[in-house]
């Protein structure tokens, strides 16, 4: 016998085998479609729960920028942890929480009035400031050297390392 010849047999026991499935199947969703429909559940179930609890292994933790624990009248550093730019500039606003959301590329503020500020730029802390239930959010900061020493202003405290 070929393997052909050998092989008949089988498909037409699997064919057997799902034609009676279907034919169970609809025969109970024709006199019971509670059981029918509740059995249909039951896998889609059991199938969800699967493939939420599959692949126990362990997953590694996203880590994100850490906010120092600050400490007035320390010397940090500070760094634009927002953006993987290199040359990002931090700048120094009036007030805790003041957005500068807006476009600046036509001002002049840019250069010159001590406001933007490269990475790496030392300055002191004079004070922090809580907000939106998190403590020390904000801090106001002195610029130490340069043509800007001793200017202050606000940044967050998560750009301060």
């Amino acid at each position: 016998m070929s393997n052909e010849e050998k092989a008949k047999p089988s498909l037409d026991t699997a064919k057997n085998l799902v034609g009676n499935l279907t034919s169970t199947a609809l025969a109970l969703k024709e006199s019971n479609p509670k059981v029918f429909y509740g059995a249909i559940g039951g896998g889609v179930a059991v199938l969800i729960l699967l493939v939420m609890f599959a692949g126990g292994e362990k997953r590694p933790t996203v880590n994100g920028p850490t906010m120092a624990s600050l400490v007035v009248g320390q010397t940090y550093k500070l760094r634009a942890t927002n953006s993987y730019d290199p040359s990002a500039t931090i700048r120094l606003v009036p007030a805790p929480g003041t957005l500068a959301a807006y476009d600046d590329t036509e001002e002049a503020d840019r250069t010159g009035t001590c406001q933007h500020f490269p990475q790496g730029t030392a300055v002191k802390v004079i004070r922090l400031q809580d907000a939106f239930d998190t403590a020390n959010s904000f801090a106001e900061v002195s610029i130490e050297g340069g043509e800007c020493n001793g200017k202050s202003g606000w940044v967050l405290s998560i750009d301060l390392q």
